[in-house]
């Protein structure tokens, strides 16, 4: 071989010697991660399906129509504290407890034809509280953190400020009555607690639910606590459905016998009878019930009472999976839309799911989830029992929270165990759910905490807190924006990112509660409007006994 060529040789074998070193594989990093995924739909493993899903989607949006219709009843489902990570983990927690993968499952808001983003902040505060952001989304104004229904002239815990009435901002609940449709709320935290309270209160304090948690000082000025403004003056009053937990918040600090509790109040009133004296004095129907069992007599009599009062626990409602003759969030939505159709003029119903708060609060990732997707099926039972042509209904969140999905977990994974596909740096697994703040904390005198020898993680307990980078006595809300999903005439004005304070006004337009007559208001509904014309089951029943009525006759 002549030497030019050997040199040839020579030189290439050496380079790619050198070559073959430098690509000896380095040591894994994360992104380095191997899926291990429980499987992979077939159909999902072709191009042909992902083009026709998005042409499937496309084909729907381009046979749209817009709806501008009047609408004639308005719901708002507030999701308290379910941050958009918190409607990811729902999701796929609904569809693995149908055996599913979970990942592609879809929460039946979800399927709202429109969504948007909310900006939630107070005026005072980079990261808000439910007072501040229910006075937002129920009144329209923006206001201090810890303040309910009084917008940002006021200083809290300032019973001065709550007095002077040009500082109230009314909520959509009273620009309803006013117009003369029926309203209600239903949740499952306290009656008296900062969402729904938004619906009725005008407080400088969102903790003086009862007159035992006012100061002295301020109840001799005249400052009445939250219970007290719900039961004797507008609006709450003249709400048709009230239901959730708090009771405590209505009854003397004196053990009753009907209920083998006792209440707060140091005042000595009994407010559940003031709302049945009002009641009597209005001479209209009304009921109060404490309990599952008696709330479905209400709801199966043949006379429905006119004005209904459901007080279900002393304080917040039982999480969905610790309850006893409870009902759940689903049934008080039936329940009060049985209630409020009977109206000609229409209803506006306030709905909260509130214990998905609470819930991550304590780290609870297991029963935030829960929470969640019964908050769904809420949602689901309020369409099923309305028109989409002449109701509106508007599905977000009053904040988030600092809960995270996060790792690299194979497709199906559990998504309340630990990432499958690594561990730490330290060796030790670690949750796909955890949280940037809360009760448990992470790390302790032997470093990071591994989970997997916690009987309680792998047991799922319920009360079970998931770990938490910095630990507190309790887990904070998120600062980023929240979802806003909507159903039904004008939907479309729900796109794009906004003030959260944007929601109730352009709920009042749809619904021409607002102060302005606009077109839509007066002109004759369209029956196609390019919605589905699904009639009200509660109108198919009636039609139904009347036809059977007049076959008798015959």
């Amino acid at each position: 071989m002549p030497r030019a060529h050997l040199l040839l040789v020579v030189t290439t074998i050496v380079f790619t010697a050198a070559e073959d070193v430098v690509s000896t594989p380095k040591p894994k990093k994360v992104l380095d991660t191997i899926m291990n995924p429980v499987y992979i739909p077939a159909q999902e493993k072709h191009s042909s399906y992902w083009r026709n899903t998005a042409q499937d989607v496309l084909n729907s949006k381009l046979m749209e129509t817009l709806n501008k219709n009047k609408a004639k009843n308005g719901i708002l489902f507030i999701g308290d504290g379910m941050s958009l990570a918190t409607v990811m983990a729902a999701r796929t927690f609904a569809g693995q407890l149908e055996r599913e993968l979970g990942e592609d499952n879809v929460l039946d808001f979800e399927k709202f034809p429109v969504s948007g983003l909310a900006r939630t902040y107070c005026i005072d505060a980079q990261v808000p509280d439910s007072a501040c952001t229910a006075t937002s989304y129920l009144t329209g104004v923006k206001t201090k953190y810890g303040v309910i229904g009084l917008d940002g002239n006021v200083t809290r815990g300032s019973c001065h400020s709550q007095l002077y009435k040009q500082n109230w901002t009314p909520s959509i609940g009273q620009w309803a009555l006013d117009k003369g449709l029926d309203v209600g709320f239903v949740t499952t935290t306290r009656v008296t607690h900062a969402s729904p309270a938004g619906m009725y209160a005008h407080s400088s304090e969102r903790n003086w639910e009862a007159d035992a948690d006012v100061p002295d000082e301020c109840l001799s000025l005249g400052c009445k606590d939250i219970a007290y403004q719900l039961v004797t003056t507008n609006p709450g009053r003249h709400f048709k459905v009230i239901m959730g937990g708090g009771r405590r918040e209505f009854t003397p600090n004196v053990t009753t016998a009907l209920t083998n509790s006792t209440g707060k109040r140091v005042d000595g009133v009994d407010l559940t009878e003031l709302w049945h004296e009002d009641k009597i004095e209005r001479n209209v129907t009304h009921q109060y019930v404490t309990d599952r069992n008696d709330l479905f007599k209400v709801f199966n009599s043949d006379d429905l009472p006119e004005y209904l009062l459901g007080l279900f626990q002393d304080d917040h409602m039982d999480y969905h999976l610790k309850a006893n003759n409870q009902p759940t969030l689903e049934e008080m939505v039936e329940v009060a839309i049985k209630m409020l159709s009977r109206s000609s003029k229409g209803f506006f119903l306030f709905v909260e799911g509130g214990r998905i708060d609470h819930a991550h609060h304590e780290s609870y990732a297991y029963l935030a989830l829960d929470e969640t997707v019964e908050y769904s099926k809420a949602v689901k039972k309020a369409r099923e029992l309305t028109n989409v042509n002449d109701t509106l209904i508007v599905v977000t969140s009053d904040h988030a929270h600092t809960m995270t999905v996060a790792g690299y977990p194979s497709r199906g994974n559990d998504i309340l165990g630990v990432v499958d596909t690594a561990t730490g740096q330290d060796n030790k697994p670690y949750t796909t759910i955890s949280y940037a703040n809360g009760k448990a904390a992470s790390i302790d005198e032997g470093g990071r905490i591994d989970v997997t020898l916690s009987s309680q993680f792998i047991n799922r307990t319920l009360d079970y807190s998931y770990p938490s980078l910095v630990p507190l006595d309790s887990e904070t809300h998120g600062g980023e924006d929240v979802a806003v999903y909507a159903s039904g005439p004008w939907q479309h004005l729900f796109t794009a990112s906004y003030e959260q304070s944007v929601v109730p006004h352009l709920m009042a337009y749809a619904m021409c509660v607002d102060d302005n007559l606009h077109d839509h208001c007066t002109a004759k509904p369209s029956p196609g409007a390019g919605v589905d014309m699904k009639p009200n089951k509660y109108y198919v029943l009636g039609l139904s006994a009347v036809i059977f009525v007049v076959s008798l006759c015959f």
